[in-house]
């Protein structure tokens, strides 16, 4: 007999072996695990082994170029000029660029400063002072005849520091005083008329010396002259100083208005009296002659001897209100009297003056004063120094040292200079030849 079929329901399942089914779990663990392997290993590179392997200079200039550009982009963004600020607060300025020595624009600010600087100067000097309304008393009693009259009236101006009024300058009132015991002089200078300008000439006063320094009044002095109406133009602003050193032009003037009121002889505080000057008047000094003609081509007004009131003198001090310009060297002073000279020469044979031939004060000109102020370094030297000293003291009244050209020069022991001085000396104890202050 037959068997009958089995029924579907009654079939046995298929079942998967063992191993594979393990295999299938555990196949997305060990992929975990190799990812974590993986992760871990390139942190431990990145962190142990990198630092110590050699940069690639190109990749880092090539960083830094792209960190530059994005920040350079950021601070467009963010607003230069904030940026600049915190630059310029937290780096040391840089240095500033070279002066330029020939520039037109650098000489234009130098002659605007100067400008400036002496019209702030101008309205010190010229206002009206407790001291410079004392200037008349203060002449008045050293020229009067108590308790004898002056042989001589010496005049000096002193527009400068206190400070630059040093041996030098007390070294020419020596000479001024070896050759003149009677005379008197007055310094006008509001620099030499306080305590320390007193100590100065103190050793004068002591010795019974007649020397005052005083506050000059421009209104006094100039009153009634054609510069009085140039000096309240002047006060009102309506005349510009100019950029020359304000006491040079100022100084130019009041030697005019010194002998003008008072009559006497002038003296720059940088020339030497080498004889007695009380045979001079009416009289200046040529600085250079025409060699073809003998005839004088340019005055100095580094001395002056004039009668007071003078018309000469009325006349340079017209000449300085009409044509005054501040900024022009010497067009105030040593040109101002020869061009009036020029003018009058032939114009006004009356005017009684007396142009004395350069070597009465000016027998080195100041290009070749230097020589004058180095001591001898062999025999040959010595020679030429004692022919020029002998020379000088035949037919010298004095000799100008040309202070702006030879200031910084130290005057050595048995130079032609140290030997006029020497000769001319009043305090002869003292030490002539010292560094210069």
């Amino acid at each position: 007999m037959a068997t009958p079929p089995a029924s579907p329901t009654t079939m046995p399942i298929a079942r998967k072996p063992l191993p594979l089914l393990l295999l299938s779990l555990s196949l997305p663990v060990l992929l975990l695990l190799l990812s974590l392997v993986f992760l871990l290993s390139h942190t431990t590179f990145s962190l142990l082994i990198c630092p110590l392997l050699p940069k690639s200079t190109s990749r880092s200039s090539a960083a830094n170029v792209t960190r530059a550009t994005s920040t350079a982009s950021l601070d467009v963004s963010m607003g230069k000029t904030l940026q600049a600020f915190h630059t310029s607060a937290s780096l040391p300025p840089p240095p500033p660029p070279p002066p330029l020595r020939s520039a037109p624009a650098s000489a234009g600010n130098s002659k605007k400063a100067s400008t400036r600087r002496n019209k702030s100067i101008l309205k010190l000097l010229l206002r009206r002072t407790p001291r410079t309304r004392r200037f008349a008393a203060r002449a008045d009693e050293l020229f009067s005849t108590m308790p004898s009259p002056c042989t001589d009236r010496f005049f000096m101006t002193w527009l400068s520091p206190l400070a630059q009024f040093g041996r030098r300058e007390l070294l020419v009132v020596e000479s001024l005083f070896r050759w003149h015991r009677g005379a008197c002089l007055l310094v006008a200078s509001d620099t030499m008329d306080t305590p320390g300008g007193s100590e100065r000439l103190r050793p004068f006063v002591e010795r019974g010396l007649r020397v005052a320094a005083a506050s000059p009044d421009f209104a006094y002095l100039l009153n009634g002259t054609p510069a009085e109406a140039w000096l309240g133009a002047v006060k009102r602003g309506e005349v510009s100083p100019g950029s020359v050193p304000l006491g040079q032009n100022l100084s130019n003037l009041l030697r005019l208005a010194l002998l003008y009121r008072y009559g006497g002889v002038y003296l720059d505080a940088d020339v030497v009296v080498l004889r007695p000057l009380s045979g001079l008047r009416n009289a200046i000094g040529a600085q250079a002659v025409d060699e073809a003609t003998g005839d004088w081509r340019r005055l100095n007004n580094a001395v002056m001897a004039f009668d007071r009131g003078h018309p000469l003198l009325r006349e340079f001090i017209a000449e300085f209100a009409a044509t005054f310009h501040g900024s022009k060297w010497g067009h105030n002073g040593p040109y101002l009297v020869s061009r009036v000279a020029a003018r009058l020469r032939h114009h006004s044979p009356g005017l009684n003056m007396t142009v004395l031939p350069p070597r009465a004060f000016y027998p080195v000109d100041w290009n070749n004063i230097g020589g004058l102020f180095t001591a001898p370094k062999d025999r040959k030297d010595e020679r030429w120094v004692k022919a020029k000293v002998e020379n000088i003291k035949s037919k010298s009244f004095g000799i100008h040292m040309w202070n702006r050209e030879s200031r910084k020069l130290e005057m050595e022991e048995g130079s032609v200079i140290g030997t006029l001085i020497s000769d001319s000396c009043l305090f002869c104890n003292s030490s002539v030849f010292v560094k210069q202050e």
